[in-house]
């Protein structure tokens, strides 16, 4: 079984969603190539090579690949699809663009966010905000399937895999790149972050965000977040969001600060390695998933942890 990845990147650099997705790839068994498509892409390509596990790289250069639109990437996979019993992407906004249009053009269902390879055909997926875990038999001899990066360890360094040039399609016209409107900040990106301080309602404001939330994640190195609720009342700004509607996460720690925890946003963030939780509620859902719950008010316990935080950096 020889199974296609599709590369998370910026030209650039390398996603660490690839080398989450890598992990997930790898379980199918057989060899993994991994695709860069895009524009002056080689140094991306150069990083996936050096993943461990890694049979090939691909490397598609070309002007229609430069913005990752989803119809020339999608007649890209198709031209390669012979070769690969499975194709494979990360659960990301790029993925979920993408791998519909190929299974559609295959004729193939897709796999959507699984969570698990039980077998090359059998695959683990959350449902009902995460309450339930289906399995999943693909029939289909070729497998397409988007891989919910959250559930895996990243695979590491230590691979040599030679690059490929390949040859880029022509543009099928049928959607054009308009422009970027990325948001900027020193903090890490939230799908990435290994820590990460979020907001819910008990927050009371966007001030609030701004003098106490944000505050701390900046003395932790953290990503900020936010709850549904929080965002709904626009204390926080969409990208900020956790949850089955927002971002799903899995940091090393998260910090949930005045979150009660609905169902949807534990289903984005539960698979977090430890989780803090201060909330006024003692019944607060979140205290059902916490590692460490503290009742108590958060204007009370962040400003003490702050001071904390300062002594062991003095």
């Amino acid at each position: 079984m020889t199974t296609l990845l599709v590369a998370e990147h910026d030209n650039a650099s390398l996603s660490d969603q690839t080398a989450k997705a890598l992990t997930a790839a790898a379980d199918l068994g057989g060899d993994v190539h991994i695709l860069v498509a895009g524009k002056d892409a080689r140094p991306a390509a150069e990083a996936a090579a050096k993943l461990s596990g890694v049979a090939k790289v691909l490397l598609a250069n070309g002007d229609v690949l430069l913005n990752g639109l989803a119809e020339p990437t999608a007649a890209l996979i198709l031209g390669l699809a012979d070769g690969y019993d499975a194709i494979v992407a990360p659960a990301t906004t790029a993925g979920k663009n993408v791998l519909p249009r190929v299974a559609a053009l295959l004729d193939v269902m897709q796999v959507s966010d699984i969570t698990r390879v039980v077998a090359p055909d059998t695959f683990e997926r959350p449902i009902y905000a995460g309450n339930a875990i289906q399995t999943v038999k693909a029939l289909d001899a070729k497998k397409v399937i988007t891989v919910r990066t959250a559930s895996f360890q990243a695979a590491g360094e230590g691979g040599s895999a030679a690059i490929e040039e390949i040859a880029v399609p022509e543009d099928p016209g049928l959607s054009g790149f308009v422009g970027n409107r990325l948001s900027e900040s020193e903090r890490p990106e939230l799908t990435s972050a290994k820590i990460i301080v979020s907001g819910g309602r008990g927050v009371g404001s966007d001030e609030n965000f701004e003098k106490v939330i944000t505050p701390l994640a900046d003395k932790l190195g953290a990503a900020v977040g936010a709850s549904r609720a929080a965002v709904d009342a626009g204390f926080a700004p969409n990208d900020w969001q956790v949850g089955q509607t927002g971002k799903v996460v899995a940091p090393e720690l998260y910090i949930a600060c005045g979150i009660s925890g609905a169902i949807q946003h534990l289903a984005g963030m539960k698979d977090s390695k430890v989780i803090v939780a201060i909330n006024k509620d003692e019944d607060a859902p979140i205290f059902q998933v916490a590692d460490y719950g503290l009742v108590a008010d958060l204007f009370d316990v962040i400003p003490e942890l702050e001071a904390e935080l300062d002594k062991v950096k003095g």
